[in-house]
């Protein structure tokens, strides 16, 4: 049985990872680079379905491949109680946990860490001397080390952003500090990803002022020549063709936005498959985008505005109204019925918010896909 072989579900591996090579590149070099390298800590952000949960994804298999531990959290409550309990030596069961971000431990250290509570012992573990024991283990060569991926880091709580960031940054002073030589030096690196607004709530926080010295890498949307290639070098492997016409058509359709050029890929292959066809043809891209623009709006349309104010929706509904069109930013005044400081006010959020960007002078436009066409529809 041929097997589609694109793959929309979140956190899926796509056949390709189309664009984003060079930021696969900066990690993988960062983990043989050593200590140090600034790829080892590193903040992923981009809208829902840009393929930031693949990104995690490719980088635990990239480290495993060079013989490191791997740890894949998504933030919710409890985010350092898990981490330490999946660091902790084998044989050592987690009873219960009382985390708290500004816990001094007397004789073992003093810093806004935590503590956890472990039955096998009645001394606290920390994240930071967990890390460290896993380090210290034999499994664990020469120059390899711990990498540690928090997916939708959004949604962390503000302690254990606390928690881990000084952890962290505590292990890697232990590691400069030491007399291993650089090349055997064991480390940790740690990925966060999540949405653009993240990276201001991680670098306002006063405590978190270490990760400005992370790497951060926005995914943006793929080139659409890279994205016809890809249709076609995918539909070839699976045995059936499209046209470069045809593939470059789907690509524009998809707008390059990752999630999208997925979902395209898998209607239309899906369509010709059901005609019994090893050829995709024209109707086959307009049956395949037309069933993509269905799952996208309730995949990614209507929780990328899960969260805005009033006040952003209305902003937003005014600019609809022109949509696929840009928006002039002098007729939003008079549509919302707000002054002028206001659009201006409400311009600056959302473009910080990744939600609409510039795209000429004076005009607006929606950085997510269809999401103009989408509030049209409610």
């Amino acid at each position: 049985m041929t097997v589609n072989p694109f793959k929309p579900t979140a956190g899926k591996m796509p056949p390709i990872l189309i664009g984003r090579q060079s930021i696969i590149e900066d990690f993988s070099e960062a983990l043989a680079n050593g200590v140090g390298a600034p790829g080892r800590i590193m903040l992923v952000t981009g809208q829902r379905g840009f393929g930031k949960t693949v990104m995690l994804t490719e980088f635990r298999r990239i480290a495993k491949a060079q013989h490191w531990e791997v740890i894949a959290e998504t933030a919710s409550a409890g985010l350092v109680t898990r981490l330490v309990a999946a660091l902790a030596p084998s044989g050592i069961r987690l009873d219960q946990a009382d985390i708290g971000p500004s816990v001094a431990i007397p004789g073992v250290v003093s810093a806004s860490l935590g503590q956890a509570r472990f039955s096998a012992e009645s001394n606290p573990l920390t994240l930071r001397n967990a890390l460290n024991k896993r380090l210290g283990s034999r499994k664990i060569g020469k120059g390899k080390g711990i990498l540690i991926t928090i997916d939708e880091t959004q949604a962390a709580s503000h302690d254990d952003l606390v928690a881990i960031a000084t952890a962290v940054q505590h292990v890697i002073t232990d590691a400069d500090e030491s007399d291993t030589p650089d090349a055997d030096k064991k480390g940790v690196a740690i990925v966060f990803a999540g949405l653009p607004y993240m990276v201001n709530d991680l670098l306002d926080n006063e405590v978190t002022t270490f990760l400005r010295r992370a790497l951060r890498r926005e995914l943006d949307n793929v080139p659409l020549p890279d994205v016809r290639n890809a249709f076609v070098e995918t539909v070839a492997d699976s045995g059936k063709t499209i046209s470069e016409e045809d593939a470059l058509e789907a690509a524009r359709r998809s707008e390059g936005y990752p999630y999208m050029v997925q979902l395209v890929g898998y209607y239309m292959w899906q369509s010709a498959q059901r005609r019994g066809s090893d050829v995709i043809t024209p109707d086959d891209v307009a049956h395949g985008v037309s069933d993509a623009l269905l799952a996208f709006d309730d995949a990614v349309c209507a929780p990328a505005l899960d969260g805005t104010t009033s006040a952003e929706r209305l902003f937003l509904t005014a600019m609809a109204k022109d949509s696929p069109n840009p928006t002039q930013v002098g007729d939003l005044a008079e549509r919302t019925r707000r002054s002028r400081s206001w659009v201006s006010k409400y311009r600056a959020i959302l473009i910080k918010d990744r939600l609409i960007r510039p795209c000429g002078h004076g005009q607006l436009e929606f950085a997510v896909p269809h999401l103009g066409q989408y509030l049209q529809s409610l």
